[in-house]
């Protein structure tokens, strides 16, 4: 190995020659082009993102010679795009692991075998840099680096997550130059950045160099002291520079008008204070900037400034004065090809989406994110959890929570990663919290960073999530503002708001656990969270899958996760927990989080007469910007409808308002519904005009619609035969079979044409969604039901009817059964089947997935309709995003595509289905309270044994699901047990399905 001085394993060494951290910026030559904001045309700024050489070795004892010499050959190294993770590229191991360290843990030591990469990059300076100082600034390189510039040894750092810049001005020259890096996989940071993510190497953020004259502005602290009743402002620009210069600071409002002005001398620290009369606050929903310009003479830099405050009054968290709920969520630097490299137009994504939905507040989980990621948090309105880059939760696998959080010798490393993140990122306005990091126990090395923290800074709050679970540690938690838990439940959440003895706010950083089909509990949460002024809010676990686009080797896509690259250790698909999927398509999670936060809520007083209270949850916004559309609906038909076109309620208040139409009169007619829509009159950044804000769905009549099976209808004589078992049922234009033995319907016919390929069978069981028991339920056999019938018997009371009783039970081997049925089948002389059943489940049993019946419809069978909830899937916990209408959809439509397959598709309080080929011939669905329905071309058991999509086989035949219930989904694979509430855990019920042939388009 070439002889290296191992800063890589010395708690002593974080930084040799690394610049003290400072505020993020880019000097510009004027105002204009500092608006403008086009770093690539400032004078003194030169990227190094480009194609630099690269050559991995899997190990640094590999590393050999004078690599970086300034004249070392490099034409037989590769060629990689820098900012990337070197893994994206086909180097090293794709790796995917939550708590569990990938090395051996014991620090401060990493494996002797540690990975590392040569980056070599030659580049130009240009004539007018002569005489200046020159810079380096590395955005982000994981997890340490050794840096040489023509082939002398410029310094060290480490920290992955947060900048490191060096004075270059010693060893560059005019013209040609070489820079050269070390970069190497493990050091004992990395005990400090065990984040449940992919773990990643290399230069992956931004690379650029700074021409700097010696004296200039090296760091600016721009606060916002705001009068008690916020009609006046001082804005206090703390400016350090290195040397004397003459400064100018100059604010102007967002229209460009200068507001206040001044100029002092400064060599070394000074201060400027601006007075500003009725400054316009910044908040989330108003993200009025201000513009700072700092000349220094030859420099001007700009600030964006946000006029705000953030305090606690009796337990009750507060911006500018109004309390605030942070209806937020985790978000991970996570793309699907780049992995943490990240494009500024998939930021922007991501921000769009956001705010299209809701979100107020990002916890950036669990490190800085890019400092353009906090610029458009500032611009697009964000409340911003910062946390710096820190969590040891792999010491809390080996029994040892609090190990490095309690060791002195930690110390600076832990403040280190505060001080940087601090440093860079005071003076965006979005930022409201600082976050010591997470999951990392909890011990005086975090008391130390959050009284760094509260005496650099006293303009926001301090949060750290790790006290929480080891509340009987000794060490003080006085320095924290919040009581900040991760996944408490509903009983406990409401108990914290309740005591009074507890006087922190109390935030959810992490709860709703989104992973697969999920989350199940957040209306449940937010009623609690609205109701008591000390919940501050929380944010849902978490943004996005972390999914790696791959392709099979017969071309199908899929997204990989952990242990497909044979990874090891690995959580496996862990890393796929997220609202929108890696490509960014919203989960059907992230449409019910966007209606249980919407900023307007929709009550209804008295349907009958058009009469609604309409709630602004905003804080600071009017609903002049929202219009209303309704319309009165019955069964998909549009009776009425009409449209206010601006609403007015001022914010946290509520009004009634009255729709024009004339149904009073229809008031009881089952089936009818008012339907409302919220949207915005006006484009903005971050939507179209006409977005939807929220909706709202309401019934005329608490009774269900009428289920067209279950009204009077023509009906003959049937002939009814019985051979070896079967009975064989005939009627004027149908034709079924039942088993006597299998004790249900065998097949069904209309006009010849056959509708069922298969026995329709009863079942238990669904493909377990992540947050399902899935082991308990695989324990007592769900999986494996088998049927039992222990007698069936049959009678025609009547010429128009036969009827079978069948009694049964459903088991597997081993237990005992899990339920016993009693079932009565009656076919009627119009081909209708209606089967009643009378259950008894089984005491000690878990929970059950589902009870109803599962038929196999031919090949063909694509066209779905019914009225219900829809468009989109829904379960009894997660249905606020679905709207009660008529809904006309294929089975494909119907299919969620999971990035792990599983349950997915349901439709919750569906009233009546129709499953049918594209002529109308299938079978209509009903029975006499609302039902759960699906359609797929994948049976539960195709769905259990996929990993990805890519083991799924899409059946020709169409699997329909009449499901008297089905189990919530929770959010239980990291939050709390699913609520009883949400369980299907009735030990004895009754139910009914009603099964119809029919020609739709005859009827």
């Amino acid at each position: 190995m070439t002889s290296l001085t191992k800063y890589w394993e010395n708690l002593d060494v974080l930084q040799i020659n690394r610049m003290p951290a400072r505020a993020h910026y880019i000097p510009y030559s004027d105002a204009a082009s500092a608006k403008q904001g086009k770093r690539g045309h400032s004078p003194s700024y030169q990227t190094l993102n480009g194609s630099w050489k690269f050559q991995y070795y899997a190990s640094v004892q590999d590393v050999q010679g004078e690599f970086f010499a300034a004249d070392a050959d490099v034409l037989g190294m590769d060629d990689l795009i820098v900012p990337s993770c070197w893994q994206t590229n086909g180097y090293d191991q794709m790796h995917y692991t939550n708590v569990n360290y990938p090395i051996p843990c014991d620090p401060p030591f990493v494996p002797d075998q540690n990975p590392a990469g040569v980056y070599v990059r030659d580049f130009q300076l240009p004539a007018q840099w002569d005489q200046k100082e020159t810079y380096v600034v590395f955005e982000g390189v994981n997890s340490c680096f050794y840096l040489w510039v023509n082939g002398a040894f410029v310094g060290y750092s480490q920290g992955s997550r947060i900048p490191a810049e060096f004075d270059l001005s010693a060893y560059v020259r005019p013209g040609q130059n070489r820079m050269t890096l070390l970069v190497l996989k493990w050091c004992d940071g990395t005990y400090l950045e065990d984040q449940d993510a992919w773990r990643y190497s290399g230069i992956y953020r931004d690379v650029y160099l700074l021409s700097r004259e010696k004296a200039h502005i090296r760091d600016v602290f721009v606060k916002t002291d705001l009068a008690s009743d916020f009609a006046h402002a001082t804005l206090r620009i703390d400016v350090e520079t290195t040397g004397g210069v003459s400064v100018t600071a100059q604010l102007l409002d967002a229209s460009g008008t200068l507001v206040a002005s001044g100029t002092t001398n400064i060599d070394g620290q000074g201060m400027l204070a601006l007075e500003v009369a009725h400054p316009t606050l910044w908040n989330a929903e108003q993200p009025y900037l201000y513009e700072l310009y700092l000349h220094d003479g030859t420099e001007t830099m700009l600030v964006r400034v946000g006029f705000r405050k953030v305090e606690i009054r009796d337990g009750v968290f507060m911006v500018n004065g109004k309390a605030i709920k942070l209806k937020g969520v985790n978000r991970h630097d996570s793309h699907p090809k780049l992995g943490q490299t990240i494009p500024i137009n998939h930021m922007i994504q991501d921000l769009k989406l956001m705010k299209q939905h809701n979100v107020n507040t990002i916890r950036t989980s669990h490190y800085p994110n890019d400092p353009r990621f906090l610029e458009l948090c500032d611009q697009f309105g964000f409340y911003v959890v910062d946390e710096a880059d820190l969590e040891a939760h792999g010491v809390g696998a080996v029994g040892k929570p609090h190990w490095l959080s309690a060791d002195p010798a930690w110390r600076e490393a832990y403040v280190d990663r505060m001080v940087r993140m601090v440093e860079r990122d005071k003076n965006h306005p979005s930022i409201i919290i600082w976050s010591l990091g997470n999951e990392s126990g909890y011990g005086v090395n975090h008391v130390a960073m959050a009284e760094w923290t509260k005496r650099r800074d006293d303009s926001r709050l301090v949060h750290y999530e790790g006290e929480a679970p080891f509340g009987d540690h000794n060490t003080s938690v006085e320095c924290l503002d919040v009581k900040s838990v991760m996944y408490p439940s509903i009983q406990d959440t409401e108990a914290y708001a309740l005591d009074e003895t507890k006087t922190k706010p109390f935030f959810l950083c992490e709860y709703s656990h989104a992973m697969g089909n999920g989350p199940g509990d957040l209306k449940d949460y937010w009623n609690l969270i609205y109701q008591y002024p000390k919940l501050m809010g929380g944010c849902v676990w978490e943004w996005c899958d972390h999914g790696i686009a791959a392709v099979t080797p017969d071309g199908q896509h899929y997204y990989a996760y952990g242990g497909d690259f044979g990874d090891q250790p690995n959580d496996g698909n862990f890393c796929i927990d997220g609202l929108v999927t890696p490509d960014r398509k919203p989960h059907t999670g992230l449409l019910e989080l966007k209606q249980v936060i919407a900023p307007v809520t929709l009550e209804a007083v008295d349907v009958s007469r058009g009469l609604l209270q309409i709630t602004n949850r905003y804080d600071f916004t009017n609903l002049s910007h929202l219009a209303l559309h309704w319309k009165v609906e019955q069964e998909g038909r549009v009776l009425e409808q009409g449209q206010i076109w601006q609403l007015e309620a001022a914010p946290q208040t509520a009004v009634e308002v009255q729709l024009p139409y004339a149904l009073s009169q229809h008031a009881e007619d089952r089936g009818t519904y008012l339907s409302v829509s919220i949207w915005q009159t006006q484009e903005n950044v971050w939507a179209p005009m006409g977005h939807e804000v929220t909706f709202g769905s309401f019934s005329f009549s608490e009774t269900p619609a009428p289920a067209a099976a279950l009204l009077p209808h023509q009906s003959g004589a049937v002939a009814v035969t019985e051979e070896e078992g079967y009975l064989t049922i005939r009627g004027l234009h149908f034709q079924h079979a039942f088993d006597l033995q299998g004790g249900v319907i065998q097949s069904m016919s209309k006009h010849g044409v056959k509708l069922l390929s298969k026995p329709v069978q009863y079942n238990i069981w669904r493909a377990p969604v992540d947050n399902d028991p899935r082991h308990e339920w695989s324990r007592e056999g769900y999986d494996k039901v088998q049927m039992k019938v222990y007698g069936s018997t049959w009678e025609q009371p009547d010429p128009t009817q036969v009827t079978v009783r069948v009694s049964f039970s459903l088991g597997a081997y081993i237990r005992t059964p899990f339920l016993h049925g009693d079932a009565v089948w009656t076919i009627d002389g119009a081909g209708e089947v209606k089967v009643e059943v009378q259950v008894k489940v089984r005491e000690e049993l878990p929970f059950l997935p589902r009870f109803g019946l599962e038929l196999t419809m031919p090949a063909g069978t694509e066209e779905v309709e019914y009225f219900g909830f829809g468009p989109h899937e829904s379960y009894i916990d997660k249905r606020q995003s679905v709207r009660r209408g008529k809904y006309l959809l294929t089975v494909d439509d119907m299919y969620e595509a999971y990035v792990m397959p599983q349950e997915h598709g349901s439709r919750y309080g569906t009233e009546w289905a129709r499953v049918s080929n594209e002529l109308g011939m299938g079978l209509h669905l009903a029975s006499s309270e609302p039902f759960s329905f699906n359609a797929s071309h994948y049976t539960p058991a195709d769905l259990t044994a996929a990993r990805h999509t890519y083991d799924l086989v899409r059946r020709e035949e169409t699997i329909v699901h009449l499901d008297y219930k089905v189990s919530g989904v929770g959010s239980r694979s990291c939050g709390p047990e699913l609520q009883q509430q949400y369980r299907l855990d009735e030990k004895a019920f009754a139910c009914e399905f009603v099964i119809r042939p029919i020609f739709k388009e005859d009827e």
